[in-house]
């Protein structure tokens, strides 16, 4: 395959979601930032206002990505087929999501991009986005501003992301590799996405319920914190089938056979 045809699928595994956006001029403005980085695609989940004349005019000229926005209900939607999620946020989470800033975010995408979907999630813009959004994400980034007036335009803050990765692909750090095995690059198999991860989560929670591990009546703080272990371990596919097997004896064991 040819170095620009390499290039372009990277960009087009690049997924920008942007989470109840309050301000459809704030759309159309992330719309412009993406397209002036090469990006294209843009997820909607649950906007105030869109479609919506102030998000065209913001727009300047990016209407295609704007009119080829996805519009869903939920942060699971918008994240199907992603193997690998990165939520921004503008102040310190005390999560155990592993965190970095704009520009390690784009190296990690290095890992995954070039053969699978990664999305970049924004939250809304009076309070970013919520502990439960986080969950859906396998890591945090920040953009390291003046902690005196760290306050950013949501579309700026998309602007230097996709700058950062941007110039990460044109700089050549985003080209596949061969499979490497030194505990951060990929070792060829493919992560599990996010809707498998998720369908993984639901029978977990199913299994822990009816094990009783879990209080049917207060099992949240605990399962986040299950989640999120199993969030930063960046599970394989076939990682997600073998635990799901096991999830399934142990709901219902075999009878053990004597050899």
């Amino acid at each position: 395959m040819s170095q620009p045809n390499i290039k372009s699928t990277i960009f087009d595994n690049i997924r920008i979601v942007l989470c109840q956006t309050s301000h459809p001029g704030n759309i159309g403005s992330t719309a412009r930032a993406m397209k002036t980085m090469g990006f294209k695609n843009l997820y909607l989940v649950q906007p105030d206002k869109y479609p919506n004349a102030q998000a065209t005019a913001m727009a300047a000229g990016a209407d295609d990505v704007l009119d080829n926005a996805i519009v869903t209900q939920t942060l699971s939607e918008a994240l199907v087929g992603c193997a690998f999620s990165i939520g921004l946020s503008a102040r310190k989470r005390y999560l155990s999501h592993e965190t970095v800033n704009a520009r390690e975010a784009a190296l990690q995408a290095n890992k995954i991009v070039a053969s699978q979907p990664v999305a970049f999630v924004f939250g809304t813009e009076m309070s970013g986005l919520t502990n439960a959004e986080l969950d859906c994400c396998q890591m945090l980034a920040m953009i390291p501003a003046n902690p005196e007036y760290s306050s950013l335009n949501l579309a700026m803050a998309v602007q230097l992301v996709c700058y950062e990765l941007r110039m990460t692909i044109l700089n050549g750090a985003l080209e596949p590799t061969s499979n490497q095995t030194n505990g951060d690059a990929p070792t060829g198999e493919p992560l599990a996405t996010n809707d498998e991860l998720e369908r993984f989560y639901t029978h977990l929670e199913e299994t822990l319920l009816h094990i009783g591990y879990l209080n049917p009546n207060a099992p949240k703080k605990l399962f986040e914190r299950m989640r999120r272990l199993y969030s930063r371990a960046r599970l394989e596919k076939e990682e997600v089938n073998l635990l799901r097997g096991v999830l399934t004896l142990t709901q219902a064991p075999r009878k053990h056979t004597k050899y």
